[in-house]
């Protein structure tokens, strides 16, 4: 229960901060800030009360945003894997995501030379 509702919120808060009007309220907010330094003497209160704000949003939102991008990230592989697994794609690539950088790597440089020696017969045919 507590996962989906969690979801549902990280979904809505991501797509809010990503909004042009969620930009520009930020801006609002950064300039009735500033514009109220010389009222508060730019005290360090002053100066706290954005470094707060800040920071703690920040803090939350990199956790919203990294959740959602985890969940969009494993939704696409999983829908690549499906269409490897129907298609004329090696299965062999299902599941690479969970290599180490280096194996993925040597899986990619040889899919690229793969490609060439096919552009290369493909080029002789014509």
């Amino acid at each position: 229960m507590f996962e989906r509702e969690f979801t549902r919120i990280a979904n809505r808060v991501a797509y809010a901060a990503g909004l042009p009007l969620t930009f520009l309220g930020c801006c609002l907010i950064v300039l009735a800030w500033a514009v109220s330094g010389p009222v508060f003497g730019f005290s360090d209160t002053w100066q706290l009360v954005i470094n707060t704000g800040t920071t703690i949003i920040t803090f939350l939102m990199v956790f919203l945003i990294q959740n959602t991008q985890n969940r969009d990230g494993a939704a696409m592989q999983a829908k690549l894997d499906e269409l490897i697994r129907v298609g004329k794609a090696q299965n062999y690539f299902i599941g690479i995501e969970h290599l180490t950088e280096t194996e993925v790597e040597d899986i990619r440089r040889k899919c690229e030379e793969a490609a060439k020696r096919h552009d290369a017969k493909a080029g002789a045919k014509a």
